[in-house]
């Protein structure tokens, strides 16, 4: 199958490239800015800005799938930034689809990368995808309307569509400090005095390592014959380890060997616990985690980072 994957240059996004080239896919890699693939397995490369159909439509002549992961990710910045958020992660998806009724043709299956983000704090643990979504921010908000743009689109019959809603992304590549792995990795590596957790660090989350991540993407392209029954379009959970913020800590200090100093700040009216259901996964599409113990995910995460 020869698969597009748009933000192929991003933490997820090269993990994506990587698995389905070992898995006998050419896969073309679409980026926003430079020429070159810095070592990825891909056939081609191409440039473009998300939010142009027409610079899209070259690059989907001749593709079976996309994996569309070209997005703006930080929930907390989005609230600053909501027209952002919207353009890319919504208006991308548009330009997308755009560019595949432009294409003509039988329309592409298209695994979309979505989010945790669109279930909002509910208070039903835990998050099975029946759960209403309700957002509570921008970036969520923003996934949750590509989501439903999708869904129109396949049920008109242009697209096929799966959404994976994936929780805590872990794993090497990833250097956001804005996320609480790659911090606490970054003070047990010295390049900051201490870690800063709201409360008692008892808020739990669910984690999932970007190499189980990145074959939820490979078993996607599988879903085709699924879709016909659910009006061409189908979302999915994507996690595997809930752990409170206080085992992350103990968990990158068992690994590295280095202590992590915490510095406790107010607590913030968050979400105390946000844990995936992931049997519809698990059934339909015969995904299970196979790296996602917190510690490897960990140690996975501090061998490729630099310290």
């Amino acid at each position: 199958m020869r698969v597009l994957v748009t933000g192929a240059s991003g933490f997820v996004g090269r993990a994506v490239v990587r698995r389905l080239a070992s898995a006998g896919h050419e896969v073309w890699a679409l980026r926003r800015t430079g020429a070159g693939a810095d070592g990825l397995p891909v056939a081609r490369v191409w440039q473009a800005d998300v939010r142009d159909a027409a610079a899209l439509l070259p690059a989907l002549t001749g593709v079976d799938a996309v994996c569309h992961l070209a997005a703006l990710t930080r929930g907390r910045e989005s609230a600053a930034r909501p027209e952002d958020h919207g353009a890319v992660n919504l208006g991308g998806t548009a330009a997308l689809l755009d560019a595949v009724r432009a294409r003509g043709g039988d329309g592409p299956l298209v695994v979309f990368a979505s989010t945790a983000a669109v279930y909002g704090s509910p208070a039903a643990q835990p998050i099975g995808e029946r759960t209403p979504p309700a957002p509570g921010n921008p970036y969520g908000a923003s996934k949750l309307a590509a989501e439903e743009l999708l869904g129109e689109h396949a049920a008109a019959g242009r697209v096929s569509a799966v959404a994976l809603r994936c929780f805590n992304v872990v794993g090497p590549g990833d250097t956001d400090e804005a996320r609480i792995v790659p911090r606490a990795l970054a003070v047990a590596a010295g390049r900051h005095p201490h870690l800063e957790l709201n409360g008692d660090g008892g808020l739990v989350r669910d984690f999932v390592h970007v190499d189980d991540v990145a074959e939820a993407y490979r078993r996607a392209l599988d879903a085709g014959p699924l879709l016909a029954a659910h009006d061409g379009f189908r979302c999915y959970n994507v996690g595997a380890s809930p752990a409170s913020m206080r085992e992350v800590v103990a968990a990158v200090e068992r690994v590295t060997g280095r202590p992590v100093p915490v510095v406790r700040r107010p607590a913030q009216p968050e979400a105390p616990r946000l844990v995936a259901d992931t049997e519809r996964i698990t059934r339909e599409l015969g995904w299970r985690a196979e790296r996602s113990d917190l510690d490897r995910m960990v140690g996975d995460a501090w061998t490729a980072a630099p310290h």
